[in-house]
């Protein structure tokens, strides 16, 4: 092949690759969305078919279903409208004397409370911290304190759900203006959606 050729080739492929990727990224958003909605249907029809198979009759299958709906509906308007719920409380109750379960039942609440948020409560605080060197920064949720220590979730790109927890001085943090929906959107879309990207600016180096 000759090299006018040969050259020719290798930007034609190039340009090929670089738009399949744009491609791929374009869509990729899509893809997880029809991911979660594939899982979700597939969750579903399976619990359905579970039921179905176990009862053998569809109009209990739909009875059952109904009825589970209407209690999820109703622990959920009782939980926006009072902050608790009979039914969860008695939950509570129940699972609290059952040693180990009790143990992953408070740690798995104490999570989901940390990423609900409530307009009318006090907003999870965000800072940075440096990692994995010196003038290296990482957004950080603040899940816990004592005294001038702070307990920090450091999430990790693309999936915030990965991450690591450490402890840390406060005089290794620096507090930020961001709020957990803006450092999680900042984490999955690795840097790219930066809502308040000036705070960069006042980070020592």
């Amino acid at each position: 092949m000759a090299p006018s050729n040969f050259a020719e080739a290798k930007h034609l492929a190039k340009i090929v690759l670089n738009n399949f990727l744009i491609g791929t990224l374009a869509v990729l958003p899509i893809i997880v969305v029809a991911q979660i909605v594939i899982f979700l249907a597939h969750l579903i029809l399976s619990t359905v078919f579970g039921v179905q198979e176990a009862v053998g009759n569809y109009g209990i299958t739909f009875l059952a279903f109904a009825g589970v709906f209407g209690l999820l509906t109703y622990i959920g308007h009782t939980v926006n409208k009072r902050r608790h719920s009979l039914v969860l409380s008695l939950v509570d109750l129940a699972i609290e004397r059952v040693p180990f379960l009790n143990t992953v039942y408070r740690v798995t609440k104490k999570i989901v409370d940390m990423f609900r948020s409530r307009p009318d409560e006090q907003k999870r605080e965000i800072v940075y911290v440096e990692y994995p060197r010196e003038g290296m920064w990482l957004p950080a949720y603040v899940t816990n304190r004592e005294g001038d220590r702070y307990v920090l979730y450091v999430p990790t790109s693309p999936n915030p759900t990965n991450g690591f927890t450490v402890i840390v001085h406060e005089s290794k943090v620096v507090k930020s203006a961001l709020d957990i929906s803006e450092v999680t959107s900042f984490v999955m879309s690795v840097g790219s959606d930066f809502p308040k990207s000036q705070e960069t600016l006042g980070l020592p180096r």
